[in-house]
């Protein structure tokens, strides 16, 4: 299984938002968790990356009013 690890500028623009965005809704639990990769440096798996945008596209395409 191969997994990329994709680091916060490529993070920040495949997704669109800025730095403080991407750590408050991760803080808030609604973005994956980083991995750690060092003492210093952290990614996100691209994968998880991916299925988060999917499920935004998914919902923001979903009619008014209508839950999961």
């Amino acid at each position: 299984m191969t997994s990329t690890i994709l680091r916060l500028p490529t993070v920040r623009s495949r997704i669109g938002l800025s730095r403080s965005t991407i750590y408050s809704h991760v803080a808030k639990g609604s973005f994956p968790k980083p991995v750690s990769l060092g003492p210093r440096a952290i990614g996100w798996l691209e994968s998880d990356v991916e299925e988060w945008l999917a499920s935004r596209v998914e919902e923001s395409r979903r009619p008014a009013g209508k839950a999961a």
